[in-house]
């Protein structure tokens, strides 16, 4: 009797352990994930088994299914780059949140400097170009570091 109590305690716990959601990336991955919270444009989760806390950029997910309830959260639509004009489509992003999309190309040059406009509209003309070059190619995302002589590195992702 003690076995069969036993057994039944161990699969309980099992299933009470097991991956509780999934994960789709809109590249088409897919994670088997317990999910743990939404915050600050990361989604966070951890793996069977694990109490390493994990983190992905919601851009890089496309949904989140409760494979308990089989309900589907859409975490972020897919964002598609065909042409310069579509420059506006393209998110600027900190490098923080860049986890799980795919770094394809760096670019760098000299930020714009006018006369007689104040720093904030110089950073948006610099963005404005940087995000112009990237939509060009097609990257959806970039991520800009800004350096002390006048000079940026811009990182292009994708999904």
């Amino acid at each position: 009797m003690k076995s069969i109590i036993f057994t039944l305690s161990i699969l309980f716990a099992n299933i009470a352990i097991s991956q509780t959601h999934q994960i789709t990336k809109h590249n088409g991955e897919q994670l088997d994930v317990n999910f743990i919270k939404l915050e600050n444009d990361l989604v966070y989760y951890s793996f069977n088994g694990s109490a390493e806390e994990h983190k992905i950029s919601k851009f890089a997910v496309s949904q989140l299914t409760n494979k308990q309830t089989n309900k589907t959260q859409k975490i972020s639509d897919k964002v598609i780059v065909d042409s310069k004009s579509d420059y506006k489509f393209v998110t600027v992003l900190p490098q923080e949140k860049t986890i799980g999309l795919k770094q394809v190309a760096n670019f760098s040059g000299i930020s714009t400097k006018t006369k007689g406009e104040p720093p904030i509209a110089n950073q948006k003309n610099t963005a404005l170009r940087i995000k112009t070059q990237s939509a060009s190619n097609g990257y959806p995302f970039v991520s800009i570091v800004e350096k002390a002589d006048g000079k940026y590195e811009a990182v292009a992702y994708v999904y």
